[in-house]
């Protein structure tokens, strides 16, 4: 199936199930979609116990789409970009050390956390796993999903500090999992699973600090030419070349795309830079734009997560692992939570109950998933990508749905 048809069946899929999920559901846009997906899998699944004609028509479907160059290599930058576009800057930029410590101290310890506890919870229920796989699980699991945490956030009454933190966390800390995903990766295929420290600095160094210079570059450029000009069109297409050009040139130099697009919305969406650069028209303009692209990317990438289960085998065993994995991963993140919580506190008057708020709000999405499906046959591939799916799902449908009166109730005044 050529490209051109893949996309139109994904925007028609998305057309339809928006138009259900708005008119009936009324749901936030990624667990209504989510669900839809879901149910209309599974409605696929049991026609085929008459007719199996559409069953196999979408699982070749599925199968024709690399979900982890799609999402990891394409919508990721976009949706990034979008999402730092319309973060509070200035909130960020007073939240910004809790904020840099959740999302490399606080990823690398629920990496080593999940890993170790899911080592022998799997030697458990009879799973043989070397242990540097099981690391690489904690590494894809770790880091929360920006796509999903924006796209639910925008509906929950989370208090504005704490909702920085949290988007501001789930922004930084997909960058960094990724980073630390793909060291370990590169290390247990070269080396037979002999893990060294060393190897995770000097790719933090050159992936995570290069992909932030390379943004920040990108995005005070940007800027300059858009302070330029008074031309709403040209200043849209100029945001548009930024994230797509930047995004070969971060693949090209082998740094973290992600933090370089986070790095370039930050710069373009602070309000000094629209007050300058920017005229009310071309704020619109720009804005309603990336809206645009968000929710069109957003609605796509979770029909697909959706409809993933297909590809999926499920056996007794790796259910029973991914069920216990839920609430291993959830308080693996509130464990690397709770000290740097308790540090900053007082100093930048939290919220109460932060952690148990970080830790429900902080969800699971699509780049688990795409992270899931790069694994080998050797490391697991399809028990890892089994567990992943329950706990996305889980995370997306069952957190999604109660952030809001969990946050309601711990954020009460007695």
């Amino acid at each position: 199936m050529d490209y051109f048809s893949i996309a139109t069946i994904l925007v028609v899929l998305s057309a339809v199930f928006g138009y259900i999920n708005v008119r009936f559901l009324k749901l936030p846009i990624t667990i209504g979609l989510m669900i839809i997906s879901l149910l209309f899998t599974i409605v696929v699944i049991a026609i085929a116990q008459f007719d199996d004609t559409l069953l196999i028509q979408e699982k070749e479907f599925i199968k024709t789409i690399d979900f982890k160059t799609v999402l990891l290599d394409g919508m990721l930058s976009f949706l990034l970009f979008a999402g730092a576009l319309h973060t509070n800057f200035t909130q960020l930029k007073v939240q910004r050390w809790p904020i840099l410590i959740f999302a490399t101290k606080g990823v690398l310890f629920s990496t080593f956390l999940v890993g170790m506890v899911m080592y022998y919870l799997l030697l458990l229920i009879g799973f043989e796993i070397e242990f540097i796989y099981c690391l690489l699980f904690g590494a894809l699991i770790s880091p929360t999903d920006p796509i999903a945490v924006l796209g639910i956030l925008k509906k929950a009454a989370v208090p504005k500090k704490l909702e920085t933190k949290i988007v501001g966390e789930s922004l930084f800390n997909d960058g960094v999992g990724v980073v630390i995903f793909l060291t370990i990766f590169s290390i247990a295929s070269a080396t037979g699973g002999e893990f060294d420290f060393s190897d995770i600095l000097k790719l933090f160094g050159l992936e995570v600090l290069g992909g932030l210079g390379l943004g920040v570059i990108l995005g005070y450029f940007s800027f300059l030419l858009m302070r330029s000009i008074d031309n709403y069109e040209i200043e849209v297409i100029i945001t548009l070349a930024l994230v797509m050009g930047g995004t070969m040139l971060a693949q090209k130099w082998h740094l973290s795309a992600p933090l370089a697009m986070v790095a370039a919305g930050l710069i373009l969406g602070n309000d000094t830079t629209r007050d300058s650069a920017m005229s009310e028209e071309t704020e619109t303009y720009v804005d309603k734009f990336w809206e645009l692209i968000d929710v069109l990317l957003n609605t796509v990438l979770f029909i697909l997560i959706g409809m993933e289960i297909l590809v999926l085998t499920f056996e007794e065993p790796y259910i029973l692992a991914g069920l216990i994995a839920i609430p291993i991963v959830l308080l693996s993140r509130y464990i690397s939570l709770w000290l740097p919580i308790r540090y900053f506190t007082k100093r930048l008057d939290f919220v109460p109950r932060t952690n148990l708020i970080m830790t429900w709000g902080g969800l699971r999405g699509g780049i688990s998933i795409a992270l899931a499906l790069s694994l080998t046959a050797e490391m697991h591939r399809e028990l890892f990508l089994v567990i992943t799916y329950i706990i996305v799902v889980f995370s997306i449908i069952g957190q999604g749905l109660t952030v809001e009166p969990i946050v309601k109730y711990l954020t009460r005044k007695d």
